[in-house]
């Protein structure tokens, strides 16, 4: 059986932190004031999510003289990816199934 990470999956339940992820994943690196620019959320709700983002793993922070770099890392997404994958293979099993049954 696959091990699923609640923690990624709830930090990707959110769409703020999807955006997060999304802005990272298409520009890079990115400081703080950068990535949450135009976010539409309070600096103190946006200090939130990236925590949750970077409780699950999925930003990395490494502090460059007085900002903060973040970095989306694709590890953590690997579980939770391969276990999406098989769960689909298995609904398409059991539909080809049931459509057996009535042919």
């Amino acid at each position: 059986m696959l091990t699923v990470d609640d923690q990624v999956l709830g930090a990707l339940a959110d769409p703020i932190r999807r955006s997060i992820l999304e802005r990272l994943v298409a520009g890079g690196p990115q400081t703080t004031g950068l990535l949450l620019e135009n976010l539409g959320v309070t600096r103190q709700g946006a200090s939130r999510h990236l925590k949750v983002l970077e409780d699950a793993g999925l930003v990395l922070s490494a502090k460059q003289g007085r900002e903060v770099v973040r970095t989306f890392n694709p590890l953590p997404l690997r579980g939770s990816a391969e276990w999406m994958k098989a769960l689909e293979s298995r609904w398409d099993e059991a539909l080809n199934r049931l459509k057996q049954s009535y042919e």
